[in-house]
C-alpha cells in the first residue's frame, strides 16, 4: 500500500491572516543591523523677530510632531528649533542633522551659497501673503529721491543683509548714495520716531510693519518714498543634500498639506503661519539676480 505525501493541518483563515501580518512585519521592520533613519532637524531662524529659543520650543515641538504625523514618520524623527539671532541660527544650521531651514528672504539670499540652501516651499504668515512689499519710510519733510538719502542711516530688520536692502528691496527705486549706512535694527518704532522728528534716518519696513504704520500717533510726520515689488516673506529650504531625495519629498509633501491635517492648523498657528505653498522659483531667481548685482 503506497502512502500519499505527508501534509499538516491547513491553517484557518484567521491564522492565515495572522501569519501574513507577521511576515509583513518581518519585511518592514529594520531588524538587526538595519537601524531606523536618524532624526533630522528643522531650523527656523528669523533675526530680530520676537521670541526666544526657549519661549518658542513648545510651539516648535508641536510643529515637528504634526509634520511627522502628516509624513507618516515615527514620532521624534523630526525635531524643530527657533533662533532669533543670525549667529545662533548659523551655528545650528552648521550641525549635520539640520536638514531643513525656514528663514526670511534676506537670510536666504545672504546665506544660500555658504549653506547650500535650496528653496522648496514658501511660508504664508498668519494674516499675510506668501509675498510682501518692503516700504522705505522717511520724514514727511524729507526728499523723495535716492540721492536725497546722502548722509542717512537706513534701519531695518533686514539690515544684516545690506545687499538685500540695496538690491531686491530698493534697487528698482535707484542707486543709493555711497555714504549711506545700513544698520540691522529690530527697534523700528524708535527709528520711526527719530525719523518723524527730522533726524537723517530712514526705516525699511516689512509687510506687517508697513501695515501698522498708519496707526502710529506720529504717522502724519512720515511718508513712504518707495515700495519694492512683492518678495517672498519666508522660504523653506533643504540644507544641502543632508536628506535623501525620497525623505525630503515626504517632508515637503507633509508640510505642504499641514494646514489640512487634524493637528496641523493649530501647529502652524503656534508659529504664526497660515500654511506652506509651492516656492515661486521665478520670483526667487529675480530676487537672487537683484541681490547678486549689488557689489560687496
Amino acid at each position: 500500500m503506497t502512502e500519499g505525501p505527508t501534509t499538516g493541518p491547513v491553517p484557518s483563515r484567521p491564522d492565515r491572516l495572522r501569519l501574513a501580518l507577521a511576515a509583513a512585519c518581518l519585511v518592514l521592520s529594520p531588524g538587526p543591523g538595519r537601524a531606523a533613519p536618524p532624526a533630522v532637524a528643522l531650523v527656523v531662524c528669523a533675526p530680530g523677530y520676537p521670541g526666544s529659543t526657549a519661549e518658542a520650543q513648545p510651539a516648535m515641538d508641536a510643529l515637528a510632531a504634526a509634520t511627522v504625523a502628516a509624513a507618516g514618520w515615527a514620532p521624534g524623527a523630526l525635531t524643530a528649533v527657533y533662533h532669533e539671532t543670525e549667529r545662533a541660527g548659523l551655528a545650528r544650521l552648521a550641525e549635520p542633522d539640520a536638514a531643513l531651514a525656514l528663514v526670511p528672504l534676506p537670510f536666504w539670499l545672504q546665506q544660500r551659497e555658504a549653506l547650500g540652501l535650496v528653496p522648496q516651499l514658501q511660508a504664508i504668515p498668519l494674516g499675510g501673503e506668501a509675498a510682501e512689499a518692503w516700504s522705505l519710510v522717511v520724514a514727511a519733510s524729507a526728499g523723495s529721491r535716492p540721492g536725497d538719502l546722502a548722509g542717512y542711516e537706513i534701519l531695518s530688520l533686514a539690515g544684516y543683509a545690506p545687499r538685500f536692502v540695496r538690491g531686491p528691496a530698493l534697487g528698482s527705486w535707484g542707486e543709493l548714495p555711497g555714504g549711506l549706512t545700513i544698520t540691522f535694527s529690530p527697534a523700528v518704532l524708535s527709528g520711526l520716531r527719530r525719523a518723524s522728528s527730522g533726524a537723517k534716518v530712514a526705516v525699511l519696513l516689512d509687510g506687517a510693519e508697513a501695515k501698522a504704520l498708519p496707526t502710529l500717533p506720529y504717522a502724519a510726520k512720515l511718508k513712504v518714498v518707495t515700495r519694492s515689488r512683492p518678495l517672498a516673506a519666508a522660504v523653506l529650504c533643504a540644507v544641502g543634500k543632508r536628506l535623501p531625495p525620497a525623505r525630503l519629498a515626504e517632508l515637503v509633501k507633509a508640510l505642504r498639506s499641514l494646514d489640512s491635517q487634524p493637528d496641523g492648523g493649530g501647529a502652524l498657528a503656534g508659529v504664526r503661519l497660515a500654511r506652506f505653498v509651492s516656492a515661486d522659483q521665478q520670483a526667487l531667481a529675480a530676487a537672487r539676480a537683484a541681490f547678486d548685482r549689488v557689489k560687496e
